[in-house]
């Protein structure tokens, strides 16, 4: 599970801004924002430089079920 809303709102960004520094459509990063979908682990790590930003600070362990 990811931050990136959180992060955003933190920042005072747009998620339209993020959209277009990633040349992404804006649902996609919606998705990303509201959890509906994961960017893979290259996106994450570029969201991440874009927002200045360590990587770490976009994720939420999740606790692991068996």
């Amino acid at each position: 599970m990811n931050r990136l809303k959180e992060v955003l709102d933190e920042k005072g960004i747009k998620q339209i801004w993020l959209a277009e520094k990633l040349g992404k459509s804006y649902n996609m990063v919606n998705g990303y924002a509201k959890n509906r979908r994961q960017p893979s682990l290259k996106l994450l790590n570029r969201i991440a430089e874009i927002l200045n930003i360590d990587v770490k600070e976009l994720i939420v362990s999740s606790p692991i079920q068996y």
